[in-house]
């Protein structure tokens, strides 16, 4: 693009861009079922489109910010915290976005609340108006997330008392502090790993995929991503074990987390601890902070055994569709082994990424703990049995942080643009109707864009002339 730009335009393009988002949420957003439109109506259509206006704005707002950052005055982090506490401001009033995740949350608090056993009943055992809202693919799911979270979401439900507006507010203001720890976390994880902090920033925290779906969609990634974050930083300094508590404890919100104890004993090493000392401290305080907040939470060890709680059957992860791609085969040649086919590609999957970690974990020379950790989580999102939007964020977040050259954080935010763009804002599946009007919405921004820089370059060219 030939705008002109600097760091207010930006601001104010995100702005502009998050503020539509919201106010097309409204109508389109992931509402309460008492509030839901029909797809068709107006007001829905109306909404859809603004929210893929906003989207397609609040893109090229980063896109340009990214030219800022690569200036000749580049603009100091704190500046960037600025500017992400501006674009994500609309989103914290906006109706949940892009999921309803959010309600699952809510639901699986208020049975641990009522101590009802989420790792062996979905949130239908509640029963109520909490557990209407519910996606029907969840209602006779057992959570997968591990105590610590959890106890959060008990202590909000009992908190709100079961309200659903104050508890979907709540459960944003969670998710906005662990994004504010991921921002707090990534300068410095920066600076140790050699990159540019302001990079970092631009890439791990203003990011598209950050706003859409941990503070609007309010997804736990955001806690789970913050407590990584900052215990990375606490590993790096004098305090390991603190490091390995708050590593723990993101892992006891979302499970892929764990493997960032590896990056807590690899930096131990790199400072000159001895290996066996530090896999023992960090392995110890991991056991510790397991024990303590199981027991908080009260909700047992049942969540070891629900890691394996099942997925969405339309789930589009790589190894997904080849499994159903597999089974169909087999069923069309008439094998009795077509039910076979999706655990062994989800199998494979497993193996692979444990190969995978191996290898990046063992690669000579070594990679630094920050970015081996990132491209790990990377691995483990893409081969995993299942695949979100916002599963991008795991590795993105460290990727950020130590990514060894621009080329990779080029890459690696054609990736972001992309996938910002792949869900609706209802969180349901999209019919064509409704993808007409997502990219009638996009398309629309694009032509504002565009006139907006032929406007900004016309005296240029009547100077030339």
């Amino acid at each position: 693009m030939g705008f002109s730009v600097d760091l207010r335009r930006c601001q104010v393009l995100g702005l502009v861009g998050s503020g539509f988002l919201a106010a097309g949420g409204e109508t389109a957003g992931a509402l309460p079922v008492r509030e839901l439109l029909a797809p068709a109506s107006a007001r829905a259509a109306l909404g859809l489109v603004g929210v893929y206006f906003g989207v397609v704005l609040l893109i090229a707002a980063w896109a340009l910010l990214g030219r800022v950052i690569r200036g000749p005055e580049p603009p100091t982090p704190r500046a960037l915290l600025v500017v992400l506490g501006v674009w994500a401001a609309p989103l914290l009033i906006a109706p949940p976005l892009f999921s309803r995740d959010v309600y699952s949350y809510l639901a699986q608090g208020a049975m641990v609340d009522a101590h009802m056993d989420v790792y062996t009943h979905g949130p239908a055992r509640l029963g109520g108006p909490l557990a209407d809202e519910v996606a029907p693919v969840w209602q006779h799911t057992a959570t997968p997330y591990g105590p610590a979270f959890l106890a959060v979401a008990s202590a909000l439900s009992g908190l709100t008392r079961g309200e659903i507006p104050a508890g979907l507010f709540g459960m944003r203001v969670v998710a906005v502090l662990g994004v504010a720890l991921m921002a707090a976390a990534l300068p410095r994880l920066a600076r140790h790993s050699g990159a540019d902090p302001a990079a970092a920033l631009w890439l791990g925290a203003l990011n598209p995929l950050v706003l859409l779906h941990l503070v609007a969609g309010a997804h736990n990634d955001a806690i789970m991503l913050g407590l990584l974050g900052i215990g990375l930083v606490a590993a790096l300094g004098r305090w390991p074990v603190l490091g390995a508590v708050l590593v723990t404890l993101a892992a006891l919100v979302k499970v892929p987390a764990v493997l960032g104890l590896a990056a807590v004993v690899a930096l131990q090493v790199r400072a000159g601890r001895g290996l066996l000392k530090a896999t023992v401290t960090t392995a110890a305080a991991a056991l510790a902070t397991t024990v303590a907040a199981t027991a908080v939470a009260g909700t047992g060890y049942g969540w070891i055994s629900a890691l394996k709680t099942p997925i969405s059957p339309h789930n589009w992860s790589p190894t997904s569709v080849l499994g159903r791609a597999t089974g169909s085969l087999l069923e069309d040649l008439g094998s009795d082994l077509a039910p076979l086919a999706l655990p062994a590609w989800h199998a494979l999957g497993l193996v692979v990424t444990v190969v995978v970690i191996l290898a990046i974990w063992l690669r000579r020379p070594r990679l630094s703990p920050v970015y081996a950790l990132g491209l790990s989580l990377a691995t483990v999102a893409v081969l995993g049995p299942a695949i979100r939007p916002w599963y991008a964020l795991w590795g993105l977040f460290l990727i950020a942080a130590a990514a060894p050259s621009t080329s990779v954080r080029h890459r690696v935010a054609a990736v972001t643009g992309v996938l910002a763009l792949g869900v609706l804002p209802s969180g349901s599946p999209p019919d064509l109707e409704q993808l007409v009007l997502a990219v009638s919405g996009g398309v629309l921004a694009v032509v504002v864009l565009w006139q907006a820089h032929q406007t900004s370059n016309a005296p240029v060219l009547e100077r030339t002339a």
